[in-house]
C-alpha cells in the first residue's frame, strides 16, 4: 500500500500539470515537431499511513507534430511499478474555429481542463469523470463566444478492464463485479462573455452509453451530466461545477480502477464541487504562485445502509520558476478513497473520520 500511494502521489504530480484538449492549430503552418518530457519528486506526511521520504515519483516523454491541417500529440508516462499511456491522438484542423480528433484524448465533461486547480483535482476524477482519456473521435467548434464538443468513444483505453495499471480511473472488471465500459456519446457546450470586468464561462456537459457485464454479455446504462461554471478575474478564478453519474447495474456499486488498485464507488451519486483560486503573478525570483482552495463531495442518491457522503478538501499553492513547478498541499478527506477511506460513497461501518496529509511535490518540466 506504501508503494502505491507513492506512485498515486507522482501521478497527480504530472497531471495537475499535464495537457488537455489541444488547442486550435494553424491549418497552413510549416511542419512543426516538438519533444519534451518531466521528471518529478515527491514527499508526504501522513496522519493515517507511514511517511516516506523525497523520492522520484514519474518520468514523462511527450511529443507533439504537425503539418498544415495534420497534428500529433503523445505522452507516455513510467511509474515505479508500471507504465501507462496518457494520450495518443492525431487531428485534422478545418479552419480556425474546427477540428477533428482521433485516438486516446481528453473526454470532454465539464470544465475544462479540470474542475479543480490543487495537485489532487477534485472528486470527480477519482470518480472517472475529470481529467478522464479514453479512445473515440472528437469534433470542436467555436463560433463566436459559443464553444461545442462531441465525441463518441469506445471504451477504456486499453480495452481490458482487469488491467488495473493506467493513468485515466476506468470501469474495472473484479470477481465480484465483473463489468467493462462500452459505448460512449459526450456533448458538452460552453458560452463565454464579460462579466463584471472578468471572463464568465457558462456551460453544460452530457454522456450517454453502457457498461457491459462480461459474464452474462448483457449491457447496462451509463449516463451523466454536469454544469459548470468559471469567473477569472484580476488573479482570481472562481469555479462552481455540479455533476451526477449513473451506472444501472444491480446491486449499489460498481468498482474502478487506476495506478495498479481497484476500488468500490456509489454506483449512482451527485458530484459538487467549489473551488476558489488566487495568482499573485511574479514575485521575487518566482514566475507565479497561486494558491488555491478546492472543496468537492460525492453524495449517493440511494440513501440506504452501505451508502455514505464522502469529502475531500485541499489547500494549497503552487508556484512557478522556469522549468521548474512545485505544489505544496494539505489534503483533508472523510470517507474519501485514498485519504484513508476503502471507497467513495461507501459506509465503512463504524465511525467516519477526517483524515489528511501533507504533500511537497516538485517537478521539472523540459
Amino acid at each position: 500500500m506504501r508503494c502505491f500511494f507513492s506512485i498515486f502521489l507522482g501521478a497527480l504530480a504530472c497531471a495537475s500539470a499535464g495537457q488537455a484538449l489541444a488547442q486550435p492549430h494553424d491549418p497552413n503552418a510549416e511542419p512543426w515537431f516538438d519533444a519534451g518530457g518531466a521528471v518529478r519528486f515527491n514527499y508526504g506526511w501522513l496522519d493515517y499511513g507511514p511517511t516516506s521520504g523525497l523520492q522520484l515519483e514519474l518520468l514523462r516523454a511527450d511529443i507533439d507534430a504537425g503539418a498544415g491541417p495534420l497534428f500529433f500529440s503523445a505522452q507516455y508516462r513510467w511509474y515505479d511499478g508500471f507504465d501507462a499511456v496518457h494520450h495518443a491522438y492525431a487531428g485534422w484542423q478545418f479552419n480556425e474555429d474546427t477540428d477533428l480528433r482521433a485516438g486516446i484524448q481528453q473526454v470532454p465533461f465539464g470544465l475544462l481542463p479540470t474542475a479543480s486547480q490543487s495537485f489532487w483535482f477534485g472528486s470527480g476524477y477519482y470518480l472517472g469523470i475529470e481529467d478522464d482519456y479514453d479512445p473515440g473521435l472528437v469534433l470542436q467548434h467555436r463560433s463566436g463566444h459559443h464553444l461545442w464538443h462531441v465525441g463518441w468513444f469506445a471504451g477504456d483505453e486499453y480495452g481490458d478492464a482487469a488491467r488495473y495499471d493506467r493513468y485515466s480511473f476506468d470501469v474495472a472488471r473484479t470477481p465480484e463485479l465483473p463489468y467493462r465500459e462500452r459505448d460512449r456519446v459526450n456533448l458538452r457546450y460552453e458560452h463565454d462573455r464579460d462579466w463584471h470586468g472578468g471572463t464568465l464561462l457558462l456551460g453544460a456537459s452530457a454522456f450517454s452509453g453502457s457498461v457491459q457485464n462480461v459474464e452474462t454479455r448483457r449491457h447496462h446504462d451509463h449516463h451523466g451530466m454536469a454544469v459548470h461554471a468559471q469567473w477569472a478575474r484580476d488573479g482570481w478564478t472562481t469555479q462552481l461545477q455540479w455533476a451526477r453519474y449513473h451506472y444501472a447495474v444491480p446491486g449499489a456499486t460498481i468498482a474502478l480502477s487506476a495506478f495498479q488498485a481497484p476500488f468500490q464507488i456509489a454506483r449512482k451519486a451527485d458530484v459538487p464541487s467549489v473551488n476558489v483560486a488566487y495568482s499573485f503573478g511574479e514575485q521575487r525570483w518566482l514566475d507565479d504562485i497561486t494558491c488555491y482552495n478546492n472543496l468537492s463531495m460525492t453524495r449517493p442518491l440511494q440513501r440506504q445502509p452501505g451508502m455514505r457522503d464522502s469529502w475531500q478538501n485541499v489547500t494549497g499553492c503552487s508556484l512557478g520558476r522556469g522549468m521548474m513547478l512545485t505544489y505544496i498541499d494539505w489534503i483533508a478527506g472523510k470517507n474519501m478513497w485514498f485519504a484513508g477511506g476503502d471507497g467513495i460513497g461507501l459506509d465503512p461501518q463504524g465511525p467516519s473520520r477526517w483524515h489528511s496529509r501533507l504533500n511537497l511535490n516538485i517537478g521539472f518540466y523540459f
